[in-house]
């Protein structure tokens, strides 16, 4: 509130407000389409795979993201009628709550791409051997460490917000995470284009060459969406610690909503990218659809 209100004073640029009813259809889109991968899931016993267990991962990322933004808006609300205050204490904790809901959402993000980036490197380098190195156990226990890791960061890095020492280190993993994911997805594709060319004499090589583009293609188009809907909210967090009084900062800060909302639509494309461009995944919400009807 404190940069907002000085950003106006050393800034031409206007705050972009978007509307209420935006963010909260959005936000219930987001939630809904991957309640609906995590629901498919469950019910297909043939969707039992560590792959689709890491999306499901996923999906509860982008859900507590999406909620996040919806409970947020929703102590704004209360906030402007008068219901709670800004400066108590337990608005303070519940500010607290939320904001750890957030760090959560994008550090679970962050290492369940992770996770599907090895699943898949496994999947290419050690065809023969996946079903022995990725069990669905292993896979439960990768989760599981994920997520302890992510929930026990997140109270931390609430709590201690405030602190360079804390918000540099988050900061610095966002880049530090996605390049190394992109290392292991060009490494993926190079491999997959060298196996393409030995095996250009065989019948099958044009649609071997069309499943590795469609691969690439894929991964390529979800990186970019996941850069594109978080970096700017995370150079919003650098922006607001360590430069609140800059003109340039406090401009770019005055598009904070329009960052808020890029990070729920990311709840709603990542579903579209990766779970409903599975035909498995397809097959069983025709199913659920149909014994709805």
């Amino acid at each position: 509130e404190n940069i907002s209100d000085f950003s106006l004073n050393v800034t031409d640029c206007t705050q972009v407000v978007v509307p209420e009813e935006v963010f909260f259809t959005v936000a219930a889109a987001g939630i809904l389409e991957n309640l609906l991968v995590l629901i498919a899931v469950v019910r297909n016993k043939n969707l039992h795979l560590p792959m689709y267990f890491f999306i499901c991962s996923l999906a509860v990322s982008d859900m507590l993201g999406s909620l996040y933004k919806t409970l947020e808006n929703i102590f704004i609300i209360l906030c402007k009628m008068g219901y709670l205050t800004r400066r108590g204490d337990f608005e303070k904790k519940l500010d607290d709550a939320m904001d750890s809901m957030f760090i959560l959402s994008l550090l679970g993000s962050i290492f369940s791409l992770l996770a599907i980036a090895a699943d898949r490197y496994i999947t290419i380098f050690y065809a023969l051997r996946y079903h022995n190195i990725m069990t669905l156990r292993r896979a439960l226990v990768i989760l599981a460490v994920i997520w302890t890791f992510c929930a026990g960061s997140s109270i931390a890095i609430a709590l201690f917000s405030y602190e360079a020492a804390t918000v540099i280190p988050f900061t610095i993993l966002f880049p530090l995470m996605m390049f190394f994911i992109l290392c292991l997805y060009v490494h993926m594709f190079l491999l997959a284009r060298s196996h393409a060319k030995k095996i250009a004499s065989l019948p099958t090589s044009t649609v071997h060459q069309r499943t590795n583009m469609k691969g690439a293609i894929t991964l390529t188009i979800f990186l970019g969406v996941f850069l594109c809907c978080w970096a700017p909210f995370v150079l919003h967090i650098l922006l607001a610690r360590f430069c609140p009084h800059n003109p340039y900062c406090a401009c770019y800060m005055s598009i904070f909503h329009v960052n808020g909302t890029l990070i729920m639509c990311n709840a709603i494309i990542d579903p579209m990218i990766f779970a409903f461009r599975s035909p498995e995944l397809r097959s069983t919400f025709k199913k659920m659809f149909c014994c709805a009807r």
